[in-house]
């Protein structure tokens, strides 16, 4: 039973491989699930890391419905794991149907080549798991990563189980959410192929002075929604900065 970390700095990614993990999930953006990590953090786990490293590939947080600008993105991201050294990347792609997009996806895997691709849990969005199955499997992905669809893995045991009794050997499945050591054996009892977790410990600030009425952190946001940009509000931004030097 492989146990991969999801980590969103160096030390983590040290903690990890110092603690028995044969995996490391790379990301950014822990506020947002996980986004696509720093160039440097790239480099430097990749430097002092001797178990493999897949990079997130998640342009920003929200949903998985991706436009072109966002898709090229997503494009160069591929290019800059291949050239750092990363063993394999992480994505998911959906349709706003909810079903996998698996035309984009393959796109993406066949990109990423010859580094194998875990479809992330944008799986557990999707409307039918069993169809969404089939599709990362016809596109060409590795593994999936997956909760059984539920807000955690051991609530999803029944799906995860059926999950894996249709995937054989096909292709792996990675139970994510919520593991603990006192789930992990019953997870890994459903048959899958790897088990999921951030092994999170809050650490606290050493800021002796702090500032009570400054809040730096977004709003938390539901995965429907995500930031962008206004083209009108930019508009009338600079119309009226020109009045006012006017």
């Amino acid at each position: 039973m492989k146990i991969e970390i999801c980590a969103f700095s160096l030390e983590s990614c040290l903690i990890a491989q110092a603690s028995g993990a044969a995996r490391i999930e790379l990301c950014g953006g822990a506020g947002e699930g996980g986004t696509t990590p720093s160039i440097g953090l790239i480099e430097l786990a990749r430097e002092q890391l001797v178990i493999d490293l897949y990079v997130m590939i998640r342009p920003r947080g929200g949903d998985f419905l991706y436009n072109e600008t966002e898709l090229a993105v997503m494009r160069r991201d591929i290019e800059t794991a291949k050239k750092t050294g990363a063993d394999g990347v992480v994505l998911g792609l959906l349709k706003a149907d909810g079903t996998v997009d698996e035309e984009k996806t393959a796109e993406l895997i066949r990109l990423a080549h010859p580094l194998p691709v875990t479809f992330h849990r944008a799986f557990d969005l999707t409307r039918d798991p069993l169809e969404a199955l089939e599709a990362v499997i016809r596109a060409g992905a590795k593994r999936i990563l997956t909760s059984g669809q539920q807000a955690s893995a051991e609530a999803g045991i029944p799906l995860l189980t059926k999950l894996a009794e249709q995937a054989g050997d096909r292709i792996e499945i990675m139970a994510g959410a919520g593991v603990t050591a006192a789930n992990a054996a019953r997870l890994a009892a459903t048959g899958v192929h790897a088990l999921h977790l951030t092994g999170k410990k809050v650490m606290n600030s050493g800021m002796a002075y702090r500032n009570p009425d400054v809040p730096m952190a977004s709003v938390a946001m539901s995965e429907y929604e995500w930031l962008s940009t206004s083209s009108e509000v930019v508009k009338e931004v600079i119309k009226n900065a020109a009045v006012s030097q006017s």
